[in-house]
């Protein structure tokens, strides 16, 4: 990493595992990444805001997914680094990656509520996968926080 980019602070985020009733994972493909990956809902902590009201909004504004219980808040953080092409760049350059709270919903609403055409679009196209693919479909430098994802929830689930 550049010097420049090195004592850049860490941004404060929040991410969501979404499940269904058959316990897939809500997955979506984002706009500015062209290529084949996916991601859950995620999204920064505004400032006075909880990680829970920022993760129940970031929901409803990539997905308009409002019917939702939340199961647990996952333990811990997880942190990432952006990648050097993207760093000075995302988040008009304030930061050089995330610090993430993440929570597990169980989503309570029929597929046709799901709604990612939304005011400020971030997300081409959304599908429920098992969550063993999940890391299968992730871009690389978030690969990591998708592995420990993955263990934490096959914990609560099972």
């Amino acid at each position: 990493m550049e010097d420049k980019f090195k004592n850049l602070p860490l941004r404060n985020g929040v991410g969501i595992v979404i499940l269904n009733k058959q316990n897939k994972v809500f997955v979506a493909k984002r706009i500015d990444n062209p290529k084949d990956f996916w991601q859950m809902p995620q999204g920064g902590v505004d400032n006075g805001e909880s990680f829970l009201t920022a993760a129940y909004r970031e929901l409803e504004e990539e997905t308009s997914i409002k019917n939702v219980e939340l199961i647990q808040e996952i333990d811990g953080t997880t942190t990432y680094e952006l990648p050097k092409h993207l760093l000075g760049i995302i988040w008009k350059g304030k930061y050089k990656g995330q610090k993430q709270k993440w929570f597990l919903m169980r989503y309570l609403g029929e597929d046709s509520e799901i709604n990612i055409k939304t005011h400020k679009p971030e997300f081409l196209e959304w599908q429920w996968i098992d969550l063993d693919m999940i890391t299968e479909v992730v871009v690389d430098f978030k690969l990591h926080v998708y592995e420990e994802l993955k263990e934490k929830i096959q914990k609560i689930i099972n």
